[in-house]
């Protein structure tokens, strides 16, 4: 997830271009395997699942489930939603604050992800929470969600992406959305996603509150 040149509205599925066979069966692909994966780990833990076993409920072979995540972490992690993010970061209007295109941009996220499959949310986020080998790889490909976003931010604001103000801004973002998935998840999924996101923007945007929210 995570310069700007006109204002308009980030394009509706109907306005893109229809995908080609190979690129749809390449997401057909990854779909079967991500969701082999989290059935079996629902089902015996996610210590327990091998990549035979995703291989076998996928219906691909071993080295397909590699070919298209390099670790079973990776099943985890990765999803569709990062380059249509950045689309719509940067197709938000050029004269809107930077805060409230990162914020619009962020909730489009939760509607994504959450709002689309509860079920598979919460249980990426238990994991990332629980699972030590899973958190370890989400702190290593969190770089590269910030490189995404330098490069954003680099667009939107002139500055240069590789300027150490706009890497910890970008990474201080990257992180702090992490904390809020990891706190959504420790305290049992209990409270609305969407109001810790805005209570997390309003850290990064303001500070620490001098009271307790």
């Amino acid at each position: 997830m995570t310069g700007m040149t006109a204002a308009h509205s980030p394009a509706s599925a109907a306005d893109r271009p229809r995908l080609g066979l190979r690129e749809r069966k390449k997401i057909k692909t990854r779909e079967a395997i991500r969701a082999a994966t989290y059935a079996l780990v629902e089902e015996q833990g996610y210590d327990a699942t091998t990549i035979d076993q995703i291989a076998d409920r996928a219906e691909v072979s071993p080295s397909t489930v590699f070919r298209y995540f390099p670790t079973k972490e990776d099943i985890v992690l990765t999803d569709e939603y990062d380059p249509l993010l950045l689309d719509e970061l940067r197709a938000r209007p050029a004269d809107e604050p930077w805060t409230e295109s990162i914020r619009y941009v962020t909730h489009r996220a939760v509607q994504a992800g959450i709002e689309e499959d509860a079920r598979v949310s919460r249980l990426r986020s238990r994991l990332t929470a629980e699972v030590p080998a899973v958190r370890s790889r989400m702190m290593e490909t969190m770089s590269v969600t910030g490189r995404m976003i330098c490069q954003a931010v680099g667009e939107r604001t002139g500055r240069d992406p590789d300027s150490l103000e706009v890497r910890v801004y970008a990474m201080s973002l990257i992180g702090a959305l992490m904390e809020a998935t990891m706190y959504w998840a420790e305290h049992g999924h209990q409270d609305d996603y969407a109001e810790l996101l805005d209570r997390t923007l309003d850290v990064l945007e303001h500070g620490l509150p001098a009271e307790k929210p």
